[in-house]
Formats: structure tokens, sequence, C-alpha cells
């Protein structure tokens, strides 16, 4: 293989672009001389010669003219190779596959994942929707960079950050008596039958149903499907029972199916949510995203760690 360096390539582009040795020399910070001298040990290890040599500068044979041109390709494929690195290693291209199990009809995580497509349009999102153990699996394989969960993450996940937390809604039939409220309390729902999705967060959301409406002796009527959320509220619009749900479930309607918010005589019921990831993730692309989510879930100045953002979601059912 012919001994030729990379700076070879380039005197000779310089030299042709600017058709004067000593121009040439002058954009490369280099002596006239000493390009003259790399560019004539260039084409002997070519064996062809690439200038005619005249008082008034250089021109390319046309030799010369097929092997710079060639040479450009290269110099351009290089540069665009090196740029694309460079935006990897920023975290400005490259992949970023993120967990979850939650809606993203509306909400936080759907403004998140939309303002992070916004900044960073050269990185390409794979979601992957699924069970929390699931999502853990995937982040200790490395298969999953960033999984978004409502309640606390398991210990064995990773790191974790606290992020925002949602309302806790009511979805009703259109025509249920309750429909009429603006808001819902909890007593008002203890002869109700729930119906609730097996799958995360319904979990969660029993564990919260317990806590407002369980007694002694007294416990709330809970159907479990093993079916998904969306799946639940189509039950719901056939008039099979009410159902809880988070937040961003809001976001997508549901023939015969109304929501409204539920409270007790604190306020509104919450359900929080965290980020994990696997510890020493080095994807540049997942340490612009946890910025963001930083940015967008700053800790509240209360001392505990927590942080401040909460969703707001109109309700499309109105």
């Amino acid at each position: 293989m012919v001994p030729i360096e990379l700076k070879h390539l380039r005197y000779a582009e310089a030299a042709e672009r600017c058709g004067s040795f000593r121009k040439a020399a002058d954009s490369l910070v280099l002596k006239q001389s000493s390009l003259s001298r790399r560019i004539r040990y260039l084409e002997e290890q070519l064996g062809v010669t690439l200038f005619e040599r005249t008082n008034g500068g250089v021109r390319p044979t046309s030799a010369g003219s097929d092997f710079v041109g060639g040479v450009r390709r290269i110099l351009d494929e290089l540069q665009t190779v090196v740029d694309g690195a460079k935006s990897v290693g920023r975290g400005e291209a490259g992949y970023l596959t993120i967990g979850f199990y939650t809606s993203l009809s509306a909400g936080n995580l759907r403004a998140t994942l939309v303002e992070y497509a916004r900044r960073f349009p050269q990185v390409e999102i794979s979601a992957i929707e699924g069970s929390r153990s699931r999502l853990c699996s995937g982040i200790q394989s490395g298969m999953i960079d960033v999984a978004i969960v409502t309640g606390e993450p398991a210990p064995d996940c990773g790191r974790s950050m606290v992020l925002w937390s949602e309302r806790i809604i009511v979805a009703l039939p259109e025509d249920h008596p309750l429909a009429a409220n603006e808001i819902i309390y909890w007593t008002d729902l203890k002869r109700e039958r729930f119906l609730l999705s097996e799958r995360d967060p319904g979990p969660e959301i029993q564990e919260i149903l317990i806590s407002k409406l369980a007694s002694p002796g007294d416990r709330p009527d809970v159907v479990k499907h093993d079916v998904s959320p969306e799946n639940i509220k189509s039950l719901v619009g056939a008039g099979r029972g009410v159902s809880l749900m988070c937040e961003a479930c809001m976001g997508a309607s549901f023939a015969g199916v109304v929501y409204r918010e539920a409270r007790d005589g604190n306020g509104s019921t919450r359900i929080g949510y965290h980020a994990f990831w696997k510890d020493g993730d080095d994807n540049p692309a997942l340490r612009n995203f946890i910025r963001l989510l930083e940015e967008r879930c700053p800790p509240v100045a209360n001392g505990n760690g927590s942080r401040g953002a909460s969703s707001q979601t109109p309700d499309p059912s109105r």
C-alpha cells in the first residue's frame, strides 16, 4: 500500500483550490517550500504528476483533477464522521431507549418526550412499554437507558430521581349520577364497583383506593382485569363500573367515559413518578435526558428532596 498520510491529501486539495503553492501554504500555515516538497513526495508515491507548475501558479493535470475530486469526497466523508462522533459525544445524536407503562396521551411524560425531541432531533428515541419488573430487567441488561415509573423504583434498579406527581382521576360512565359533579369525593365512591387493571400502575392505584375507602369489615368492591388501562376505560364506557387512573390518561377520550378529580378533605389525591437508570451508563443522549428531567423537575426547597413539577391536564370529556 502506498504510504500516504491524510495531511498529504489536504495539501493536494488546498493547492488545487488555491491555484498556487504559495496561497495554499499560507492557508495551511506552512512554508511554501515545505508544501512544494510534500506534494512532490505525493506525486512520487503515486507515480503521476498531479500539478503543472507555471510562473503564474499551478493547475492540476488530468490525473490531478481526478485525484483531487476523490480526495474531496474522502475529506467530506471524514468530516461527516468526525461531526457525527462529536454530536454523539455531546448527546446531540445517537440513540435513547425509554421505558414506561403509563399513558402518553397527556401529562409530563408526554411533554418531556416532545421537548427532548425538539432539542435533540438527531437522537433516535425508542420506546418500550412494559411492567415495572420488565423495565427494571431492561435497565440492568442495558436494553433500556431510562425508565419512568409511578411510585418508588426497586432498590436494585440503579440510580433514581424523584419527578413529578399527577392527580388520581375517576373514570365514570357518562350517564353515571356522579358525572354531574365537577369534583368527586372519596366518600361518594364507597358503594361503587371499581374496575382496575392488573398491569402497572394498577396495583399501586389499588393500594391508594384501599387506603382511602377500606375500613374494618368493609372493603371496596374491586374487579381486576388482565387488560390495558385503555380497555378498562372501554369497560367503564360500557357501564360495567368506574375506575381510577393517572391524570395522564385524560388525554385520550373514550366513548361514554367522563373524567372527574378524586378528592378528600386535604384536596387532590396524587401519585408520584420516578426515573431510574443504570449507574455507569455512559450514553451521552441519556445524560441530556436526565438534565432535561432535572430542568423540568427542580427540587422543591423544602428540605426533603422532593421535586416540584405537577400535572394539570384538561379533561377532554367535558
